[in-house]
């Protein structure tokens, strides 16, 4: 995963492929193709991460809505409840990357949206802590599956000079299931005393109802191939095919092997990816989290909170689809993880110090520029450098399960007093 290895061999490597299989595609018409699979995948893709987004993080706009109150929840057991998610979570990650070809794209997907999205309008019903943690720890179980299989999905599709932007699609959705997610809640809020539920229960309800009819979106229109799907004419997919031999002479065989999935656990280059990963999520899952808590405990009330993280939100994807560009052009990813969190530094300096309050929601705004280039180049960083097909999906899978575990430990950041929130 060395970014020597990045910087002046992927060029090299790709001309190479193409020589030594004697096959050229015009530039003009691949070109064409690329934005025919942006149009036709890329919107699902990014619709099925919202969904999953929204239904993880919206504990964080009922937090605020009074959900704790409602269900005798202290502040420890509402910290506990955001970090039991990731229990099942990391543990489910790897498993559903491997099965994801077995099951197929479509129906691994699919099937996990339509689980999680039943147990998220349910959770509109909860009347109880030990409700609460048994409707997170099947989310965290559905949900964990996901963010791998969208990336190895990702990588049947786009040659890997062509990920680091596809994948910030997916970090894109991140920011705005929060910007969507605030503005969203902020409007549920107002249906509170609606056929005698509290606001924060519609939240669930109606945005569950929204994730099953994503579900129904991945059903109808995910191809399990690729190469062959419904919307490509017969040039395309021959084209496609070309792509696709261009990918194996680097990507290596599909069949399975326990073999690989051996390489890929104990490979150094994916336990320091993870690692880097782990410290990643703890910002990206804290940040979008108790963003909310954080922007009310400025002065703000419960509604004003939520929707004031849209702004926050919408700056923090946008300088991700900025930089995403630029490291596909460059084929740098190392360099700009640690450049971005130069920005995150910045960020929570000025929001812990005694600084005036606009000067501390300045720093939210800082701190989104590390929250989605930190673990956004870092995936994309693994998935150009890690093949065949089951060690790369071992690997994907391993370095989210390592990533991911900062999920409980973020849970447990924002408690009651002393701390400082931010």
């Amino acid at each position: 995963m060395s970014e020597k290895y990045n910087d002046h061999t992927l060029d090299g490597e790709k001309n190479a492929v193409d020589v030594q299989l004697g096959e050229f595609i015009d530039p003009a018409r691949e070109k064409k193709l690329l934005a025919k699979l942006d149009l036709a995948l890329v919107p699902i893709i990014m619709l099925t991460y919202l969904a999953c987004f929204l239904d993880r993080s919206n504990i964080g706009n009922v937090k605020v809505a009074g959900m704790p109150e409602d269900i005798g929840a202290s502040a420890e057991q509402f910290s506990t409840a955001v970090s039991i998610f990731y229990a099942t979570y990391v543990l489910s990650e790897t498993p559903w990357a491997v099965l994801l070809k077995k099951f197929t794209p479509k129906y691994t997907i699919g099937g996990l949206c339509v689980v999680w999205s039943l147990t998220t309008i349910f959770s509109g019903f909860i009347s109880s802590v030990g409700g609460l943690y048994a409707a997170r720890l099947i989310l965290g179980a559905c949900e964990g599956g996901l963010f791998p299989g969208l990336n190895l999905y990702l990588t049947m599709v786009y040659k890997r000079e062509e990920m680091a932007k596809r994948v910030a699609y997916l970090f894109v959705c991140t920011a705005l299931a929060g910007a969507f997610g605030g503005l969203l809640a902020y409007g549920i809020l107002q249906m509170d005393g609606v056929s005698g539920l509290a606001g924060w229960k519609w939240v669930y309800i109606i945005e569950g109802i929204f994730s099953v009819g994503v579900a129904i979106v991945v059903f109808a229109f995910l191809p399990n191939d690729p190469n062959n799907a419904y919307f490509l004419n017969d040039d395309d997919k021959q084209l496609m095919q070309v792509r696709a031999r261009q990918r194996a002479a680097y990507m290596g065989s599909e069949h399975f092997s326990w073999a690989e999935v051996k390489v890929a656990l104990t490979d150094p280059k994916v336990i320091l990816s993870g690692l880097i990963q782990f410290c990643q999520d703890i910002l990206l899952y804290g940040f979008s989290t108790f963003l909310p808590s954080i922007i009310k405990s400025l002065g703000y009330n419960s509604l004003q909170a939520q929707y004031l993280t849209i702004p926050v939100y919408i700056f923090g994807g946008l300088a991700f689809m900025l930089v995403a560009w630029f490291s596909d052009r460059t084929s740098v990813r190392g360099p700009l993880v640690a450049f971005a969190n130069i920005f995150g530094i910045i960020g929570y300096i000025l929001i812990i110090c005694p600084t005036p309050h606009g000067v501390k929601f300045l720093g939210t705004f800082f701190c989104a520029v590390a929250v989605y280039n930190g673990p956004g180049l870092n995936m994309s960083w693994l998935n150009v450098n890690v093949a065949p097909q089951y060690r790369r999906a071992t690997a994907i899978g391993f370095q989210q399960t390592i990533g991911n575990t900062a999920g409980i430990v973020a849970g447990q950041i924002y408690r009651k007093s002393p701390y400082v929130l931010g």
